[in-house]
């Protein structure tokens, strides 16, 4: 039984008893009106929890368009040189430093190596040079 069906039955019992206490009544009324208050509150918890939810999957499909997020990627543009979720070391990916801010970027096999752009400053630069050919020590990261 729920609290609105358990009030109801206590009524019940008073009625039931010929209690004429004006007290008990009294009390039975604020339980009843409890029991109606509760049940509300729970209706409204159980709308907003799906609002809330129906919410969080819009901001999340707004996130990855504003911010262009690709589930496949584990790059990120966080400055915490201690950072594990960049997985540079992956096979798939090269680091390279901005020539003009010195942040480390992660490049895929997606990205043209001759135009380069940084995200964190915008500065544009190239990772193609004359010297991988020739030197297996490059540390440009085209030779890698």
């Amino acid at each position: 039984m729920n609290i609105s069906e358990k009030v109801a039955y206590i009524k019940g019992l008073a009625d039931g008893l010929n209690c004429d206490d004006k007290i008990v009544k009294e009390i039975l009324d604020v339980l009843a009106d409890l029991a109606k208050a509760v049940s509300g509150l729970k209706e409204d918890t159980e709308y907003l929890e799906s609002y809330i939810e129906e919410v969080d999957e819009d901001l999340g499909a707004l996130e990855e368009d504003y911010y262009e997020i690709d589930d496949d990627c584990d790059c990120c543009d966080c400055d915490d040189d201690d950072c594990d979720c960049c997985d540079c070391d992956d096979d798939d990916f090269i680091e390279v430093e901005c020539p003009a801010c010195h942040d480390t970027i992660c490049l895929d096999d997606e990205i043209d190596p001759s135009h380069v752009v940084c995200p964190a400053c915008g500065a544009e630069f190239t990772c193609v040079c004359d010297c991988c050919d020739e030197d297996d020590d490059c540390d440009c990261g085209d030779g890698e």
